[in-house]
């Protein structure tokens, strides 16, 4: 007779995976290879998962990293990230058929700045260097009128020209408690500095951290399923960790390390918000191969929000 598996107790985080942004940038290219058929180029990953690009590569979605790589006379989406205006001029430029997959919450970041600069305010954005949302939100605006600003220290090291004209925006995938820490100090030396009218970081990163942090403390390890690109899944792992909680991040089931698991047992579950639930799902039957588990019920924010989709593609 086989060795019974031992028990373990899955804490499987709410709310979790998908956000409403991502469902609808999926949703635009699935539309768009509807109307346009296949191909439909797509200028950098829709959304930061190799399971969602690569089961839209089977529908006929083509992904290429920069707009030279599209050809012409076929249609192109832009990410769920956002883009600098520059790519929109010069698809406009090549007459390409164009759809911007922003999310709406990124957008709204955009027009932010650009009235901040409209009214002469020099712009700290808090946010990673090279995260195509950064990437895509300094290119609203002209250079040199955004200084990023990605830690601590970055805060308390700028010396803006003019103290008193400064606004601050943020990426809206970061850790909440580190963006408050960073706003504290920016806060602190400038007084008169200009906030969002509503915090920048969107509701789906502040509803997945918050809750990591209700279940992390039962938990002895929590596995975060996402990619390493994808910013907010990399918060998550860091919010368990701060939590006093080990944690990894974990693509899918096949990528489990059932040695780092070890003899836990109660085993915390979140996915980040490009994660789709069938992974979730995957990772709860490749855990149950080896362990006998039983999901304990956790109560969580239920998320209403939905976009709407692009003018052209909406039914």
């Amino acid at each position: 007779m086989p060795d019974a598996k031992p028990p373990l107790t899955l804490l499987i985080a709410a709310p979790r995976g998908f956000c409403a942004g991502v469902d609808r940038a999926i949703r635009i290219v699935e539309l768009a290879l509807e109307r346009y058929g296949a191909p439909v180029y797509v200028r950098h990953e829709i959304v930061h998962n190799k399971f969602v690009v690569e089961a839209l590569k089977t529908k006929g979605a083509v992904f290429v990293p920069e707009l030279d790589q599209v050809p012409d006379g076929v249609p192109v989406v832009f990410s769920a990230h956002g883009v600098p205006k520059a790519v929109p001029a010069k698809a406009e430029a090549r007459g390409l058929d164009y759809i911007d997959a922003t999310c709406p919450l990124v957008s709204k970041v955009h027009r932010q700045a650009e009235r901040h600069i409209e009214k002469d305010r020099h712009i700290l954005f808090i946010g990673h260097a090279g995260h195509p949302e950064v990437i895509g939100t300094l290119g609203q605006v002209p250079a040199g009128s955004i200084t990023l600003i990605e830690t601590r220290a970055d805060a308390e090291a700028v010396i803006p020209a003019d103290p008193e004209r400064l606004a601050f925006l943020t990426q809206t995938t970061l850790s909440v408690d580190d963006t408050a820490e960073i706003v504290d100090i920016l806060r602190r030396r400038f007084p008169s500095i200009e906030a969002p009218k509503r915090e920048d970081i969107c509701y789906a990163t502040s509803n997945r951290q918050a809750a990591v942090k209700a279940i992390a403390g039962r938990c002895d390890a929590m596995l975060v399923i996402g990619a390493p690109n994808s910013s907010n899944s990399v918060r998550l792992v860091e919010v368990a960790e701060r939590e006093g909680t080990r944690a990894r991040l974990v693509g899918r089931g096949s990528d489990i390390d059932f040695d780092w698991l070890g003899d836990v047992r109660t085993l915390g579950i979140t996915a980040g918000a490009s994660a789709p639930e069938v992974l979730v799902r995957e990772v709860v039957d490749a855990i149950a191969q080896r362990f006998e588990i039983e999901e304990a019920p956790v109560d969580g924010v239920e998320e209403r929000m939905t976009f709407k989709l692009p003018a052209g593609l909406a039914a």
